[in-house]
C-alpha cells in the first residue's frame, strides 16, 4: 500500500491547461520521509528515489532528456542545505549511494561547494605535514651531509642556523598542529559529552565521535605530539651552559633523544595516515583505499597465524641440543625464522645448519611447509575471495566516503555561497520536457547518452477534456502486470469449469443430437437414429 502511494504521489500527470506532481506536497508534509524510510521501510527508498526521475522517450541526437527533481534533496523548508544526504549516508547502503539522482546530487555538492572547502581545511593540514617533515627528516640530517667523515667531535653538532631552524619548525608544530588538535578534540568531546552522544568500546563509554578511523587516528597523533612536547630534547638543552644555543644533543638529553626519536617516527606515520582522507578526490583511488582497508583483516588474521608458527618453532628449537649461533635461545630462533619466511636468510647460514643435528634442519623444513606453502597461499586466496567480495560495492563505498566528506565540510560553507549556489541551480523555473512543452520547476536537467537508460514508455499520463480544478480526475484505465495476473486467473477458472462441465456430460450420456441451420439459403437438416432399426428390418 505504501509503494502504491508513492508511485501515485510521483506520477507526472497532465491535461491541456497545466502539470501535476506531488514531489512538493510530499516534502512539506514529511520533511523526514527519507529518514523514516531508511528506518522503517528501506525498500520503498529506491521506489521514492526512481520517482524523483523523468526521461524523455524520445532522442535528439543521440541524447536524452533527463530531469533529476532534486530541489528537496538539496534545500530544505528554511532555505538551508538539507539533511537529505547525511540520512541517506548514515543509512549506509553502498547500492544506494549509486543510484543516479543521489549520485548526481552529492557530485553537484562537491564540485561546487564542497571540494573547495574541503581543500582549504585540507590546505593547513598540508601545511604542518611539511614542516614537521622538515624539522623531523629533513633539517637534522643537514650536518651529516656537511660534516664529513672526520672523526673530529665537531661534525656531531648541527650548525647554528640549522638549529634555528629546528627550533623555529618543532616550535611551530608544538603551538599550531598540536593546539589545533588540542582544540578540536577537546570541543567534540566536551559537545558529545553534553549532549550524551556516547558509545560503548568494551567496558568504557567514549564520544561518539571516535566512531571513525579518522578521529581515533587524530586522537593517537596528538598524543603522541604531547609525549614530543614533554620529552623535547631542545627543551633539556636549554638549560645546560655547556651546550651550544637551541641544541639537541647535550648531557640532559642523552636519555630522551632515543625514545623521542621513536615518538617523531610514529608521528609521522600518523601523519601520512590520515592523508589518505585526499583520495576522496578520485572516486577510483578512494574505492582503491576502501578495498586495501577491508582486505587488511585477512592480513592481520595471518600475521596472528604466522606469528603462532614462529613463536612455536622457536621454543622447540631452542629446547634441542645444537650449537647453531642463529638459533642459540628463543629470540635469536624466532628472529632466523621471520629471515626464513621472508627470503633474508643467507645461503652461508643455511649451510651452518646443515652441519648441526638433522633435528634442527627438520624443524626448518616443517616450519617453512607450514609458514611459506600453507600460511602465504592460504593469504593469497583469502585476499582473492576477500576482494571480489568487496569490489561488488567498492564504488559505492567510495561514493559513501565522499558523501561523509560532503556532509561534514557543508557547515563550514558560507552563508553567502549557499545562497549563491542555489540561485545559480534555477529551481524555480519550470524545466522543457520537449521543444516547447515547459513542464515542472524543482529540477536539474541533464542530457545522458540514449542508450544509457532506454525509456519505452511515456513517463507523463496525459489526459484530455475539461481542465476544471474541482472536476474529477478521468479514471485510470491500467493495465498492471497485476491486472494482467488477474485476467488470466479468470479465463483459468473459467476454462476449468467448462472442461469440467464437458466431462460430466459425456459420463452421462446425455450427448443428443441438435437440428442446426446451414449457413446457405436457410435449409434445414434434420438427423436422425432411424438408420439403424432400418436395418435391422
Amino acid at each position: 500500500a505504501a509503494q502504491a502511494i508513492i508511485l501515485d504521489l510521483l506520477t507526472i500527470r497532465a491535461d491541456r491547461d497545466r502539470y501535476y506532481y506531488g514531489m512538493d506536497p510530499l516534502f512539506e508534509r514529511h520533511p523526514d520521509i527519507l529518514k523514516r524510510m531508511s528506518l522503517d521501510a528501506p525498500n520503498l527508498l529506491p521506489v521514492l528515489l526512481d520517482g524523483l526521475i523523468w526521461r524523455s522517450r524520445t532522442t535528439e541526437g543521440g541524447q536524452r532528456r533527463v530531469v533529476y527533481y532534486c530541489k528537496h534533496l538539496l534545500v530544505d523548508l528554511e532555505g538551508k542545505f538539507s539533511q537529505n544526504l547525511e540520512w541517506l549516508m548514515d543509512h549506509g547502503d553502498p547500492k544506494l549511494v549509486c543510484h543516479p539522482i543521489v549520485t548526481h546530487v552529492t557530485d553537484l555538492v562537491w564540485r561546487k561547494l564542497a571540494f573547495r572547502a574541503f581543500l582549504q581545511s585540507r590546505s593547513w593540514f598540508l601545511v604542518t605535514l611539511a614542516i614537521f617533515v622538515c624539522a623531523q627528516s629533513i633539517f637534522n640530517r643537514l650536518d651529516k651531509e656537511e660534516g664529513g667523515d672526520g672523526d673530529d667531535d665537531d661534525h656531531h653538532q648541527d650548525p647554528q642556523d640549522v638549529l634555528l631552524a629546528i627550533f623555529i619548525a618543532r616550535c611551530f608544530i608544538y603551538a599550531f598542529s598540536l593546539g589545533s588538535w588540542l582544540i578540536h578534540h577537546t570541543v567534540k568531546s566536551i559537545r558529545d559529552f553534553r549532549r550524551k552522544n556516547l558509545i560503548q568500546v568494551g567496558c568504557f563509554r567514549v564520544p561518539e565521535y571516535l566512531s571513525t578511523w579518522q578521529s581515533i587516528c587524530s586522537l593517537c597523533l596528538l598524543i603522541f605530539l604531547l609525549l614530543m612536547l614533554c620529552m623535547e630534547p631542545i627543551f633539556h638543552c636549554l638549560g645546560d651552559p655547556t651546550a651550544a644555543n637551541f641544541a639537541h644533543h647535550c648531557s640532559a638529553s642523552e636519555g630522551l633523544t632515543q625514545s623521542y626519536s621513536v615518538l617523531s617516527t610514529i608521528a609521522i606515520l600518523l601523519y601520512f595516515t590520515l592523508l589518505v582522507d585526499l583520495s576522496v578526490f578520485s572516486t577510483r583511488i578512494s574505492a582503491f583505499a576502501l578495498v586495501c582497508s577491508r582486505v587488511i583483516a585477512e592480513v592481520l588474521l595471518c600475521g596472528v597465524g604466522l606469528l603462532f608458527a614462529i613463536v612455536s618453532f622457536s621454543c622447540a628449537i631452542s629446547s634441542l641440543e645444537q650449537e647453531d649461533p642463529d638459533f642459540e635461545g628463543i629470540p635469536k630462533s624466532a628472529a632466523s625464522l621471520l629471515k626464513i619466511t621472508l627470503g633474508m636468510f643467507s645461503g652461508d647460514h643455511l649451510d651452518a645448519v646443515m652441519e648441526q643435528p638433522p633435528a634442527l634442519l627438520v624443524c626448518i623444513c616443517l616450519y617453512s611447509m607450514i609458514a611459506i606453502i600453507f600460511l602465504l597461499n592460504l593469504l593469497v586466496a583469502q585476499l582473492n575471495c576477500a576482494y571480489a567480495q568487496t569490489y561488488q560495492d567498492m564504488m559505492g563505498f567510495a561514493r559513501l566516503n565522499r558523501m561523509r566528506i560532503v556532509v561534514n565540510t557543508m557547515p563550514s560553507v558560507a552563508e553567502a555561497r549557499w545562497e549563491h549556489f542555489v540561485e545559480s541551480l534555477c529551481l524555480d523555473e519550470r524545466i522543457e520536457f520537449g521543444e516547447g512543452d515547459i513542464g515542472l520547476a524543482g529540477g536539474i536537467q541533464v542530457m545522458e547518452a540514449g542508450s544509457l537508460n532506454p525509456t519505452l514508455e511515456e513517463k507523463v499520463q496525459r489526459f484530455a477534456g475539461t481542465t476544471a480544478r474541482d472536476a474529477p480526475w478521468p479514471h485510470e484505465e491500467t493495465t498492471s502486470e497485476e491486472d494482467v495476473h488477474s485476467k488470466i486467473e479468470r479465463m483459468e477458472k473459467l476454462l476449468d469449469a467448462s472442461m469440467k462441465k464437458m466431462q460430466k456430460l459425456v459420463k452421462g450420456g446425455s450427448i443428443t443430437s441438435s437440428k442446426g441451420y446451414s449457413s446457405m439459403g436457410g435449409s434445414t437438416i434434420q438427423e436422425s437414429s432411424n438408420g439403424s432399426s432400418e436395418s435391422s428390418s
